[in-house]
């Protein structure tokens, strides 16, 4: 009897205690911080330069044995050849690439994505791009990557990418002979980032390059809100030439209508009331708006969730260059570090109020406000080295534009890497001391 009632009094205090370490661990505290995010390789024959918001920025070389970080020591920094990892604590670098006398272009430092589209660049002989695919995570990666083109959705490649690594593919082997392409690049595991540059020549002359950036999902209404627009001179009757390339990857086919908005005003241009496309084939739209603004925006809705990029033809320096323009997201508060870059940034939206402090290399701040309706542009100050977008209106759309001595190129206006959120269980003395 003594034994039975024993067990019976142990169970009961087994119950009790589980119950008060339950109440006791039910509270969790929570750690925010932002994901480290990559810059991509410096390729032969190309010179790169990271821009920072802080010399205190650390950094580590992706293939490096050791994971420990070091401060960057300067604003703006050389890549000569490595992935760089960054912990930019949510000011997102930008880095700029150029090759000497031909052209230039620039991408944001991103962190891990599960799908990117790459709405840009060709197959055919004229092509000397890459995409670029890393694998950031200390794990083997699985990485899917999906090509379509004017003749229709390719063969589907799988590639295998080892720890803190990363894998070129020339473009010309994605889908060889065809002259659109626009692809996919999916994680089937790892920590992936892709990047593509889009770089072309016939023989020894070169045709110019850009990158181009990523968009994240396909979707029934997109904004390019920064495309560059060069009228043409007195006496002159070239200008620059604009080409709109979309797929829809549904199965059906889309309609779909764009829109101009310019400081010229907005309209719909001829032929653009509604346009059909078929389903999985990357179409091609030339637009030649008679406009005098240095740069406009474009506003795509469509039946069926698309991906789209404007391509324009630009003159740096009496030299060809082009401009690959992609659509950005909405405008949310955030931060990004240009230093040495200058852009103009074009602002796209019904009404716009965007609310901006700049920090300039000496340390100084300043506040500025940009208003308007339909499209706006601000040129950035030289000496600013960041700007964070404190508030901003609904449904507002940014992109850059930056001129350099090589060349041209486009800057999406969107976070590198958002805050996450991780629940952390919080000690407490009563689970011992009840």
């Amino acid at each position: 009897m003594k034994r039975a009632l024993t067990a019976i009094l142990a169970l009961g205090l087994c119950f009790t205690i589980a119950t008060l370490l339950t109440a006791t661990t039910k509270g969790l505290g929570y750690s925010e911080s932002y994901p480290a995010v990559v810059c991509p390789p410096t390729l032969s024959g190309l010179s790169s330069q990271i821009s920072l918001s802080s010399r205190k920025t650390q950094y580590q070389r992706l293939q490096a044995a050791s994971t420990k970080t070091i401060p960057f020591n300067a604003l703006r920094f050389p890549i000569t050849k490595d992935v760089v990892v960054v912990s930019a604590k949510g000011v997102t670098p930008v880095v700029w690439q150029s090759r000497a006398g031909s052209w230039a272009g620039g991408a944001i430092c991103s962190g891990p994505a599960s799908s990117q589209w790459f709405v840009g660049a060709s197959s055919d002989v004229t092509t000397r791009g890459r995409l670029i695919v890393i694998n950031s995570g200390l794990s083997e990666a699985i990485v899917d990557v999906q090509t379509y083109s004017e003749n229709g959705k390719q063969p589907q490649l799988s590639i295998n990418l080892k720890a803190k690594s990363y894998s070129l593919l020339k473009l010309d082997s994605l889908a060889t002979g065809d002259k659109s392409l626009t692809v996919q690049v999916v994680a089937r595991s790892g920590r992936i980032n892709a990047f593509m540059i889009d770089e072309r020549g016939a023989g020894l002359k070169s045709l110019g390059g850009d990158f181009v950036n990523p968009i994240t999902t396909a979707s029934t209404t997109l904004v390019i809100p920064a495309i560059p627009n060069q009228p043409p001179k007195k006496g002159q009757k070239t200008q620059s030439s604009h080409t709109l390339r979309i797929l829809t990857p549904s199965q059906a086919g889309a309609n779909f209508t764009l829109e101009l908005i310019s400081s010229d005003g907005s309209f719909v241009p001829v032929g653009f009331g509604s346009r059909n496309i078929s389903a999985g084939i990357v179409s091609e739209f030339s637009i030649s708006p008679k406009i005098s603004s240095k740069t406009f925006a474009v506003r795509i809705q469509s039946d069926e969730p698309i991906v789209a990029a404007v391509i324009s033809t630009v003159t740096v320096n009496n030299r060809r260059d082009f401009v690959w323009s992609t659509p950005t997201p909405a405008l949310v508060p955030m931060a990004m570090a240009i230093t040495g870059l200058a852009p103009v940034i074009v602002f796209a939206s019904d009404s716009i109020a965007v609310k901006v402090e700049m920090t300039f290399i000496n340390g100084k701040k300043v506040l500025t406000a940009i208003k308007g309706s339909d499209i706006a542009t601000w040129r950035v100050p030289d000496a600013v080295r960041s700007f964070a977008i404190l508030k901003t209106s609904v449904n507002t759309f940014a992109g850059a534009l930056v001129v350099s001595e090589n060349g041209y190129g486009f800057l999406p206006i969107t976070p590198g890497s958002i805050l996450t959120r991780v629940e952390v269980p919080r000690a407490n003395i009563r689970v011992l001391n009840p």
